[in-house]
């Protein structure tokens, strides 16, 4: 079985304010500590988005890094980033090989934030994929669509099964975990 949390928008280790950086480290060594209790070892992720900073990502992905090296090495361990409509794969991806991590390729923010636009769903997951070592266990990516009427981001309340059928074949070939993030969570999946 493959776990994983993740951490809610106020968890931001690319934070300007250092008593938001300081309370995110506290929240991730929380999530280390229970993984630890748990006898989890270091497959157990934790998937956290970069954050603030996008509009200068040079000195967010600083203050991430920073923010990194204040974390436990098994909380290091632990951690993935994940690509969102404010930091695209390619960025996500550059952040992440300087500090060694993998990366959560999530689908839906893909859309809304691609990366380049010849980069195919598969090609984007294949990128991914390329962050992931054999301790990191399977690689996870994230699925959902958009919510009509909401604002551009807002998760579905349930899967839209044409659109969760392409992702799949584009990708079922592939040994990955799926984390879908719709609202009603398991009646989707069943």
């Amino acid at each position: 079985m493959s776990v994983s949390t993740h951490p809610g928008q106020y968890t931001v280790l690319s934070s300007a304010q250092p008593h938001v950086v300081a309370a995110a480290v506290a929240e991730l060594e929380y999530h280390r500590r229970l993984f630890e209790a748990m006898g989890f070892d270091e497959s157990a992720k934790i998937v956290l988005h970069v954050g603030s900073g996008a509009a200068d990502p040079a000195e967010a992905r600083r203050r991430f890094a920073a923010g990194f090296s204040a974390l436990s090495g098994g909380a290091r361990a632990r951690l993935a980033v994940e690509n969102d409509e404010r930091w695209p794969l390619d960025e996500v991806l550059e952040l992440a090989a300087s500090l060694g991590i993998p990366v959560v390729f999530d689908a839906f923010h893909h859309e809304l934030a691609p990366s380049r636009d010849e980069l195919t769903v598969r090609e984007a997951t294949l990128a991914a994929r390329a962050t992931w070592r054999p301790e990191d266990g399977r690689q996870e990516v994230h699925f959902s669509t958009q919510e009509p009427g909401k604002r551009p981001g807002a998760h579905a309340e349930t899967i839209d099964d044409s659109s969760f059928l392409a992702f799949a074949g584009a990708v079922a070939d592939l040994p990955l975990d799926c984390i879908l993030e719709v609202k009603d969570k398991e009646r989707s999946v069943l």
